[in-house]
């Protein structure tokens, strides 16, 4: 979001065509917004509103009134990144205003910095070192991280996303076969970040090796699991963690199971109602987790610990864990079926 320059963008609404231009020419975005005498948002004009109305007969000295779009699309303050851009491409806007509460701008959203995907201060952690037993044969000779998906390692794929979303700082925690992980990836400057290794002698878990890393990060920490083919929007699951003040996010999936028999409800003896064949809806860790720095103190060097038990004492305790919907594709590869599925898919 474009906060120090949004302010060059605002022109009085009682101002001229003149006063509207020099907006959009010292402004970014070419967009120009028009705010009343308490500085509300009442309306923006484009370099394409004022061409239309010049070709209509106005003159530079006109009202801009006249050239006002008085219904202008914006977000909230708490809006994420991803529900701004939903609205860019449903209205087709190369840019969009934030608003407070009271309807006054304090910042300004660009579709070009959303595809430019702006590099990110947090870091990353793929948990990568898991024997993947439940793979056998495939997993003998080549860690689960590193089967093929699409003619690429799933492990690539991930780094390939988190590097997407402007993270650049990776560590992949190795342990079985973790060598051919070494050697395919090397520093990361071949994938666009860097590309740092946390070694498991012994496995510790889905959170044990966070106690590996060599100092604590300044901001907010992403963990994956290793094995997700997944298009995760990580850079808004990150803003709702932040926003929300949480100190662990886990990223939820729903997850959808059809009992294939009519499913029968009693009352001792007596048959109440009969069900043919249901969909039962739960909600489900996906393996991705946005983590305040202060958690990773509480995970003990060079012991087991997952993060189903790391999430259970921060609630024992009272501190705030949040839920974040992934709804972009999801597929964890654990079991020969799933692999299937992600590469049938791919």
């Amino acid at each position: 979001m474009t906060n120090a320059r949004f302010r060059e963008c605002l022109v009085s609404e009682a101002g001229t065509i003149r006063d509207a231009l020099m907006a959009l020419d010292r402004g970014a975005g070419r967009i120009g917004l028009a705010v009343d005498s308490d500085g509300r948002l009442v309306g923006v004009v484009t370099d394409g509103d004022i061409r239309r109305a010049l070709l209509g007969g106005a003159t530079l000295d006109d009202p801009l009134d006249g050239a006002l779009s008085r219904s202008p699309a914006s977000v909230g303050a708490k809006e994420g990144r991803s529900e701004a851009l939903e609205l860019m491409r449903a209205r087709r806007l190369a840019a969009i205003p934030v608003v407070d509460d009271a309807g006054r701008p304090i910042g300004l959203h660009l579709l070009h910095e959303f595809l430019e995907r702006q590099e990110r201060p947090n870091w990353a952690v793929v948990m990568a070192g898991g024997q993947g037993t439940r793979l056998r044969p495939l997993t003998e000779r080549i860690p689960k991280p590193m089967l093929h998906v699409a003619g690429r390692p799933i492990l690539e794929r991930i780094v390939l996303h988190l590097a997407g979303f402007g993270i650049k700082r990776i560590y992949l925690s190795i342990g079985y076969l973790g060598e051919v992980i070494e050697d395919h990836f090397g520093d990361g400057s071949r994938f666009g970040c860097v590309i740092d290794y946390l070694r498991e002698d012994e496995p510790l878990g889905t959170a044990g090796a966070l106690a590996l890393l060599p100092t604590t990060p300044a901001d907010s920490l992403v963990l994956m699991n290793g094995d997700l083919v997944t298009g995760a929007d990580v850079g808004t699951l990150l803003d709702f963690h932040a926003s929300g003040g949480f100190s662990v996010t886990i990223g939820i999936r729903r997850y959808l199971h059809t009992v294939p028999f009519g499913c029968v409800e009693r009352d001792g003896d007596r048959v109440l109602r009969i069900e043919e064949k249901p969909t039962l809806t739960r909600e489900v860790n996906s393996g991705i987790y946005a983590l305040d720095p202060a958690v990773i103190e509480l995970i003990p060097r060079e012991e087991p610990s997952t993060m189903p038990g790391l999430i259970d004492r921060l609630l024992a305790d009272g501190r705030p864990v949040g839920a974040f919907e992934i709804e972009d594709d999801w597929i964890d590869i654990g079991q020969r079926e799933q692999l299937e599925r992600a590469r049938e898919g791919a």
